[in-house]
């Protein structure tokens, strides 16, 4: 059985409590309510996505979460002037740095930290400084996370976005080698002194593939739970999600 001190972790982002919120533009659900219940199960850490656009969550939500939940706040946020300052107004527990696009659904990819190394360098010295723990969300691509490495993030946390998909498609040969690649990404990462995150598009089929991987600590997932939810409670979501991560794990340990 696993030991408990190295149990993967387990993140719940809220953004969609917010986006069921902003399309009828009331005050409910409130992302604050649910972050309040989740402190009371098995959950580790509380992520939102502060987008450009503000679609889903919003300055008010963050400065809620920082100030009245007693859980590490993950604040996910693009590489901008203005959320630099968001983020150090507030100083949550912890920023993850992702690629973002106005006109798409959802995050697309890892961040190319190769391309803008210096500015990234740059960019998250103040937050460093503020004690904010820098995380980067990255693709399985080696050169990607050794600049991660060198631009003084301390967390990397890998996209399973596209193995999920080529799961979905029941694609068994190009997710076998996507999953390959994410096992080859975070011993890479774990042998720089990166702590290595997983996240992006895991249910529970798909989830005790990922948890498998040794080097992973920890999990952010949203979409699927907050989904979820809607028919079974986030509770029960939440409950199940952590026991089919506790089980991979045991599994894979006593392989």
């Amino acid at each position: 059985m696993c030991q408990k001190n190295q149990r993967i972790r387990l993140g719940v982002n809220i953004d969609h409590v917010a986006t069921l919120r902003n399309a009828r533009g009331t005050f409910y659900p409130d992302p604050l309510k649910i972050a309040s219940i989740l402190e009371h199960f098995e959950v580790d850490g509380i992520t939102a996505h502060l987008r450009e656009d503000r679609r889903h969550i919003v300055d008010l939500d963050i400065a809620n979460l920082v100030n009245k939940i007693n859980k590490p706040i993950n604040l996910e946020m693009a590489a901008t002037t203005e959320m630099q300052s968001i983020a150090l107004n507030f100083i949550p527990h912890a920023v993850c740095l992702v690629p973002e696009r106005r006109e798409e659904r959802t995050t697309e990819g890892g961040l190319d930290i190769v391309s803008e190394e210096g500015r990234l360098k740059s960019f998250i010295k103040p937050l460093l400084e503020a004690n904010i723990r820098v995380s980067i969300f990255v693709s399985a691509n080696i050169y990607q996370i050794e600049a991660a490495s060198r631009i003084g993030a301390s967390v990397v946390e890998l996209n399973t976005g596209t193995f999920c998909d080529l799961f979905l498609q029941n694609n068994f040969e190009e997710y076998n080698n996507e999953l390959d690649q994410l096992k080859k990404a975070a011993k890479h990462a774990k042998n720089l002194g990166l702590e290595v995150h997983g996240g992006h598009g895991l249910t529970y089929d798909n989830v005790k593939f990922i948890a498998t991987i040794p080097e992973i600590r920890e999990l952010n997932i949203g979409h699927f739970l907050i989904s979820e939810s809607i028919s079974v409670g986030i509770s029960s979501a939440v409950s199940k999600m952590r026991t089919e991560i506790d089980k991979a794990q045991i599994s894979f340990k006593g392989s």
